[in-house]
C-alpha cells in the first residue's frame, strides 16, 4: 500500500453521515494512513501551519483530499489550505516540483443524489464537470489525478448505503 496523507476538511465532522465514518474507518482499518484533519487543527483561527504541511505532504506517495462537496467545491479551510501550502517553487513554478509524481484522490460526498448530476438534473453539470478545477491543480503541481471516490446522497443514505461506501473507499485507500 502507498504511503497516503488524507487531508481532512470538514467543519462539522461530528454530525457528519459520511466523512466521519470515513474517518473512522481509516483509523480503524488503515491505521498506516495519516489524516490530518483540518478543522481539528486549524478551524478556530484558519491559520495554517504550511512548513508542517508540506512536510506532511513530502513524505506521502498519495494525497487524499476528503470533504463534504459544498456549493460546488470543497469547505472554505480546504481551499485556503490549497492556496496556502501549494506555493510557487514548492509545488508549482520553475523549481516547484515538490508533489511530482505522487498522486492526487478526491474523496467527497454530495447532500443530493446521483440523479441531480447531470444534464438535466438539477445541478445541470456532472460531478466530474463540476470537479474540473481540482484536475487543473493537479495538473499545475504535478500530481497524477486519480478517478474520484465519491459518494452521493448523503442526506437519504441508508446504512446499508454508508456500510458499502467505507468499503469501496477503504479498498480504493488499499490500492
Amino acid at each position: 500500500m502507498k504511503e497516503t496523507l488524507v487531508i481532512l476538511a470538514h467543519p462539522n465532522i461530528e454530525t457528519s453521515t459520511i466523512n466521519r465514518r470515513w474517518k473512522e474507518a481509516i483509523e480503524q482499518q488503515l491505521p498506516n494512513v495519516k489524516i490530518r484533519d483540518l478543522y481539528s487543527l486549524y478551524g478556530q483561527n484558519f491559520q495554517i501551519d504550511v512548513q508542517a504541511e508540506q512536510d506532511a505532504c513530502e513524505q506521502a506517495e498519495r494525497i487524499v483530499w476528503q470533504f463534504p462537496f459544498y456549493w460546488y467545491s470543497c469547505p472554505p479551510l480546504l481551499k485556503k489550505w490549497i492556496d496556502d501550502v501549494l506555493t510557487d517553487q514548492w509545488a508549482y513554478g520553475k523549481d516547484g516540483d515538490r508533489l511530482h509524481g505522487k498522486e492526487l484522490l478526491l474523496a467527497f460526498s454530495t447532500g443530493s443524489g446521483a440523479e441531480r448530476y447531470h444534464r438535466e438534473g438539477r445541478n445541470k453539470y456532472t460531478v466530474e464537470e463540476l470537479i474540473f478545477p481540482f484536475r487543473a491543480t493537479s495538473n499545475l503541481i504535478g500530481t497524477t489525478f486519480l478517478p474520484p471516490y465519491y459518494f452521493n446522497g448523503a442526506y437519504v443514505a441508508t446504512e446499508e448505503d454508508i456500510q458499502t461506501s467505507i468499503a469501496h473507499y477503504m479498498e480504493r485507500l488499499r490500492m
